[in-house]
């Protein structure tokens, strides 16, 4: 393997399909960008699960279902030139499924435990840490899909192209014992171009619910997976609502394992 090669410290990457057939160069030296690069996967990982937060089970389970990913694909190379990596996995990863298990037991609906940042950060960082030091930050990033999706979905709110509130959590029915999409109002002054044609997008894919309510306002759900789900399937319980995120992480997880064990042969030597 390219560790075996170069050294554990080193700050090469493998290059895809079809730089080597174009150029020749197999393996690529990123220099100080591999040093930035770890520090926005640091970032991505603790804010992917934290910005899911305050669902109970949602944080706590989405880390479980991302964990149990993990120890499989180690359990997977264990008879690879990448052992030592892998058991470095093992070491981190048993461990903090056995505590998120405990935890998930007291934060499930009705929570008796809530997790907050310091839950959402520990669980961030311990895939930060096992993806930068065993070398499988690519693998890693496979298993969290619903989260990349759910950052790509939020951009136009988090870069402030279409307005954000400062809570986009689902919000609960005031009569019914269910959770409805968030939703924001603005008016239509406030967005500029860019924003119209995210408008535009994100209700040609049926991402969002808009209501213009006369010809200045307008009132969208926050773009969030969450309320994605919840556009998809009606409002539903809490309780449910999590299954249905652990359903999707659970199915992304076997997505990328198919990709990281079968389609990554179109893009790299075995």
């Amino acid at each position: 393997g390219i560790n075996a090669e170069y050294g554990y410290n080193n700050t090469y990457i493998v290059t895809p399909f079809p730089i080597p057939q174009l150029t020749g160069i197999t393996v690529f030296n990123l220099r100080f960008l591999y040093y930035v690069y770890m520090g926005m996967l640091a970032v991505f990982c603790t804010n992917a699960i934290n910005i899911l937060a305050g669902v109970n089970g949602v944080e706590v389970g989405q880390s479980v279902v991302i964990a149990l990913s993990l120890l499989i694909n180690s359990l997977l190379n264990l008879n690879t030139d990448a052992l030592a990596e892998h058991m470095f996995c093992l070491y981190l990863v048993c461990p903090f499924i056995g505590v998120s298990l405990a935890l998930l037991y007291y934060n499930w609906y009705p929570s008796e435990v809530f997790v907050g940042d310091t839950f959402c950060y520990f669980a961030g960082m311990t895939f930060a840490v096992l993806g930068i030091l065993g070398h499988f930050s690519k693998t890693m990033i496979l298993f969290f899909i619903p989260q990349v999706f759910n950052f790509l979905l939020s951009v136009p709110q988090l870069f402030h192209i279409l307005p954000c509130p400062r809570h986009r959590l689902p919000r609960l029915h005031p009569t019914e014992d269910v959770l409805t999409m968030s939703v924001v109002k603005f008016k239509t002054s406030d967005v500029g171009v860019l924003g119209r044609f995210c408008l535009f997008l994100l209700t040609t894919f049926k991402l969002i619910n808009v209501e213009y309510d006369d010809n200045e306002t307008i009132t969208m759900s926050n773009l969030t997976i969450l309320n994605v789900v919840l556009k998809a399937m009606g409002n539903t319980h809490e309780r449910t609502l999590t299954i249905y995120m652990l359903i999707i992480q659970v199915v992304c997880s076997c997505i990328g394992f198919i990709i990281r064990y079968q389609a990554v042969r179109l893009f790299y030597d075995d």
